[in-house]
């Protein structure tokens, strides 16, 4: 079984010039594997990327799916996504997506709780304020919690202990977390019991989950 930043006790990221992009069994889709416990069955965090007119087959997601679309536009028989969207299908769904364009989606895949029942589409676009950080709760059930951040440059962003695996994506702008500078489409997971501070080095955009309900398969 393939685990890649598999121990949730040890926090993690992922930078844009760190990727390294692995086809998928799909011609025209590449992935990178930003957390995954499972082979093509996975409890999976991961950029995937959609080359123009490629599609996958129709499938369903037993654990439900969660993905941001970060470039180009997503589509389904269900609509087209551009990015900026943020969808959740939850478990027991289905769909059989495409791009004519191209994409590149933020996703997640087998974390739903399965009493997670809400099926949603929103768009991610919270103005950024004059000054410090301003919050947009996207979605909450049970110990789940998910937002959407604005932050001013120079604001300070904070992620309090929780009792569970926090996650921060950076949409847009950069940070500075400790010694590193994360831009857009850097990636940051912290255990549960920490604290995440970071500076916004300039205006920005950022997206953060708890993340209670992993699922080691079986």
């Amino acid at each position: 079984m393939l685990e890649i930043r598999a121990d949730f006790a040890q926090p993690a990221l992922q930078k844009p010039d760190q990727q390294q992009w692995v086809a998928s069994p799909q011609p025209g889709v590449e992935r990178v594997m930003l957390d995954r416990v499972g082979d093509e069955v996975a409890v999976a965090t991961s950029l995937v990327r959609y080359a123009p007119n490629s599609a996958f087959p129709d499938h369903e997601h037993a654990l439900g799916e969660e993905f941001i679309v970060l470039q180009g536009e997503f589509a389904d028989e269900h609509g087209r996504y551009p990015a900026g969207s943020y969808l959740r299908n939850p478990p027991g769904t289905h769909h059989a997506p495409f791009s004519e364009p191209g994409c590149l989606i933020w996703v997640k895949l087998r974390q739903f709780d399965l009493a997670d029942q809400r099926q949603c589409a929103l768009s991610l676009d919270a103005e950024i304020p004059a000054t410090g950080a301003v919050a947009r709760e996207l979605h909450r059930h049970a110990g789940e919690t998910v937002r959407e951040l604005a932050a001013a440059a120079g604001a300070e962003i904070t992620l309090a202990a929780a009792p569970d695996v926090q996650e921060l994506l950076v949409l847009a702008g950069e940070i500075r977390w400790g010694a590193q500078v994360v831009g857009p489409f850097g990636w940051i997971r912290i255990p549960a019991g920490a604290q995440l501070a970071a500076t916004a080095l300039s205006a920005c955009r950022l997206f953060t989950k708890t993340r209670p309900f992993y699922r080691p398969l079986g």
